[in-house]
């Protein structure tokens, strides 16, 4: 062995390029192994959702054996050595074999009576509205499914089918979570659903093929789906129906699935069920889509499916179909430099990514950029690469917030979010990606407190900056554009000085959500804000409260301030 060592250090002696050569592979060889290791997977930090010791503390919601119906799926990602359960949970270990019996913690009379004290803290997002049977067979809610065997409580069912657009909530065996837009079976009594929630013993979560379902009733009514159709509400029959929703079909057997496919086929945006009649149509001036009606008005049965409704002659219950309305998503730079630069400034986490959205499908101009980000290039903004002085672009995204920087642009659209959800969602993106979440760990560790310390004062400052510096300031609240769209967009292209016309803007309120909405499927579940950091938080809000309204602007909206 020794001989062999020798004859190799003589032989690199003579040839040291090839020793160096041979050195330089096996150092990238292990670096490019370290890496491999680093990116593969997120460690397993104590507090983390994916470490399972983790299971009984608060945080993101941790998702367990996941399984999504209706074109959704996850892939859950199980520790070594763990056990791969498939989506109908059967197995040998003591959890599942104890499925009869139930913890006596007072007994089924005391639990129900817990159970209905946490249903009336829930009435602000959803009713209850009782306990029914269920099949493994024949699924008495048909949608979306989940189950958590650790951490399952009624508010994560409850907001995940929420968050899909499903109208009913229901929870079985303590862990199993479904979600459906009608339910196809009967009642059964009270005293069947004794089953504790995982997550949280003070809850009822159904019991043995015994469902606890729950009426949503603020599920997002953007996002309130039927399949692959989105609900868009009960409108008024439009005086020229005909014109307004020029394709119809003559339905007997009406069902929202019929009427959506006819209108798909047709390659319409918009189905409307009227009675027995399913028309077809785009959002148009004669349809613009922003007078809703009471639900209660469209709630006429469908012939095909008793527990659908399918609205009137008079009422008119309306679906987004998955076509997509091409009215507004044609874009391109400007045809000559732009005279003016005209930014579009927001603190971090305010929404400059959605408004850049927006802008561009109602002017039909790309948006541009102070900084360079390949992920928004990749997404569509194709003015991410030309340099913000380009003048190719209808405005600038900007997030600075110094007097010479604000001074450079000749007028500006400033964007306020309430303070809460800017830094949350701000530290989401700078920990998780545009799309993506922060890790348990960082929401517990040092990272949280830091970054709160070092933002929050940012974001009055950037605020201030720009009323005190900015030339032809256009003051615009993130809330009151989810909230009005349309008069708002009309405000933002006015100052941008380009005329859209309104059907194109109703077509943008169709596209709206754009390609970096965040899914409320890993919402916190506790309020990660300190008593001190609310104390300063709302000395910052009243300091911009003052700066707007003394400049004859209205103040910052009542939801800024703290809970």
């Amino acid at each position: 062995m020794a001989k062999l060592l020798l004859k190799l250090q003589r032989y690199f002696r003579r040839k040291p390029v090839r020793f160096f050569t041979l050195l330089a592979l096996y150092l990238a060889a292990g670096s490019l192994v370290f890496l491999h290791s680093g990116f593969s997977g997120e460690p397993t930090v104590p507090g983390s959702p994916r470490s399972p010791a983790a299971a009984e503390g608060p945080g993101l919601p941790y998702l367990g054996v996941m399984q999504l119906s209706r074109g959704f799926k996850a892939a859950a990602t199980m520790p070594a050595g763990a056990r791969r359960h498939g989506p109908w949970f059967k197995s040998t270990s003591k959890e599942p074999s104890d499925r009869g019996k139930s913890r006596d913690n007072g007994g089924p009379r005391s639990r129900a009576l817990r159970g209905r004290s946490g249903r009336e803290k829930e009435e602000d997002r959803a009713r209850y509205i009782g306990c029914y049977e269920d099949s493994t067979r024949q699924r008495t809610l048909r949608g979306m499914s989940f189950f958590d065997y650790k951490k399952m409580t009624v508010f994560r069912c409850q907001d995940n089918c929420a968050e899909r657009g499903y109208l009913y909530a229901g929870l079985e065996f303590g862990a199993e979570c479904y979600c459906g837009h009608k339910i196809q079976a009967s009642n059964a009594s009270e005293s069947e659903c004794n089953m504790e929630c995982k997550g949280e013993r003070s809850n009822t979560c159904g019991g043995i093929n015994r469902l606890s379902i729950y009426r949503l009733e603020l599920a997002q009514e953007s996002a309130r789906r039927y399949g692959s159709a989105i609900f868009r509400g009960c409108f008024r029959r439009p005086e020229n129906v005909s014109i307004a929703l020029p394709a119809s079909q003559l339905m007997l057997n009406m069902s929202v699935d019929k009427c959506v496919d006819f209108c798909t086929e047709k390659e319409f945006p918009l189905a409307a069920l009227a009675g027995t009649t399913c028309r077809c149509g785009f959002p148009s001036t004669l349809f613009p889509l922003h007078e809703r009606e009471d639900e209660q008005l469209c709630a006429h049965k469908c012939a095909a499916e008793e527990f659908e409704s399918c609205g009137s002659t008079e009422f008119l219950l309306v679906y987004q179909t998955q076509v997509q309305d091409n009215r507004c998503m044609d874009r391109r730079f400007l045809p000559s430099r732009a005279k003016q630069l005209v930014a579009l400034a927001s603190f971090p986490g305010a929404g400059n990514t959605w408004a850049r959205h927006l802008i561009e499908l109602a002017t039909g101009f790309y948006t541009g950029s102070y900084y360079f980000d390949g992920s928004l290039y990749n997404k569509g903004f194709k003015g991410e690469r030309d340099h913000w002085r380009s003048g190719r672009t209808i405005c600038i995204k900007t997030h600075e917030s110094g007097q010479k920087e604000i001074e450079s642009f000749d007028s500006a659209i400033l964007l306020i979010r309430n303070p809460y959800k800017a830094l949350m969602a701000e530290f989401n993106r700078k920990y998780g990606g545009h799309i993506g979440f922060a890790a348990h760990a960082h929401w517990k560790g040092k990272e949280w407190p830091e970054f709160v310390a070092n933002y929050a004062p940012w974001w009055a400052t950037h605020t201030l900056d720009w009323l005190r510096y900015g030339k032809k300031v256009l003051v615009v609240h993130f809330e009151d554009l989810k909230r009005d769209l349309f008069v708002q967009l009309q405000r933002m292209v006015a100052l941008l000085g380009v005329t859209a016309c309104e059907d194109r803007l109703l077509c943008v309120e169709g596209q709206k959500d754009g390609n970096f909405k965040r899914s409320g499927l890993r919402k916190l579940e506790y309020d990660p804000y300190t008593p001190e950091m609310r104390k300063a938080i709302s000395g910052y809000i009243r300091t911009v409260d003052a700066a707007l309204k003394l400049r004859n602007l209205s103040g910052v909206p009542e939801d800024y301030y703290p809970r």
